[in-house]
């Protein structure tokens, strides 16, 4: 059992990043690993290159608020960088699902001493259902995502969409690592929300850690395995 509080829910976070020190574990990061330094490197390019614009759009400069952009350049800047750094995640982790799938599944080996009910296909046959899990989370994501960024041209309301991008965000990282060892034990994705709302809290925590660590220079490197293994650990844990 895990306590619902997002203490313990960063918490999770800091043993998944122990866990990839791990011997029986590192050749199992190696590849989530490289797909994430290529990626981020993608994202700090994009970033510099398309920063001023995409300010510009959530704050354009003929609106009412443009008379307050001293005070909320910086409010606006972190919901740039947290839209940038979500969307990149989504990518990072389409092109990793079925290596983050096998991390997932050493690592419930190694803190249960049993694997889950689904690795007894090869990888191969893994690469499917794993990238169609990647697709259900990402139409997930889609529906919800556009509605809250509409609320960013919305003069007064986008005062607010910020705080409401990065409560989702938060959320939905904790969603997606998630599905990895819960898909691993057979839960669809629908069923995996259900779980995930009981400890809610703590999900949140997990999530909201995550997302400071991706913005730490070097250490966003490892968010993406360590996540996965974070994850893996809240569900044997909950289990």
């Amino acid at each position: 059992m895990i306590n619902n509080n997002p203490f313990c829910g960063a918490r999770y976070l800091l043993q998944g990043i122990k866990l990839l020190l791990q011997p029986g574990l590192r050749r199992y990061v190696i590849l989530p690993l490289l797909i994430n330094i290529l990626v981020f490197s993608l994202l700090i390019w994009v970033g510099i290159s398309q920063f001023t614009d995409l300010l510009n759009w959530m704050l354009p400069q003929d609106s009412w608020l443009s008379y307050l952009e001293f005070l909320l350049w910086p409010l606006f800047a972190v919901a740039a960088i947290l839209v940038t750094f979500y969307s990149f995640t989504i990518l990072a982790n389409l092109f990793a699902a079925p290596f983050n799938g096998l991390l997932a599944e050493k690592v419930e080996l190694m803190l249960t001493g049993k694997l889950p009910a689904n690795s007894e296909q090869s990888f191969m046959q893994s690469i499917w259902p794993a990238l169609r899990s990647e697709l259900i989370k990402l139409t997930y994501f889609l529906l919800r995502a556009m509605p809250l960024l509409l609320l960013f041209v919305i003069p007064g309301i986008n005062l607010i969409a910020p705080i409401l991008w990065f409560l989702f965000g938060v959320w939905y990282l904790a969603l997606e690592y998630a599905d990895y060892p819960l898909a691993n034990s057979g839960l669809a994705f629908k069923d995996q929300r259900l779980q995930m709302k009981q400890v809610r809290l703590a999900a949140i925590g997990f999530g909201g850690s995550l997302t400071l660590l991706m913005m730490v220079p070097v250490l966003n490197f490892v968010a993406m395995p360590a996540a996965v293994a974070g994850a893996t650990a809240m569900w044997c844990d909950r289990e």
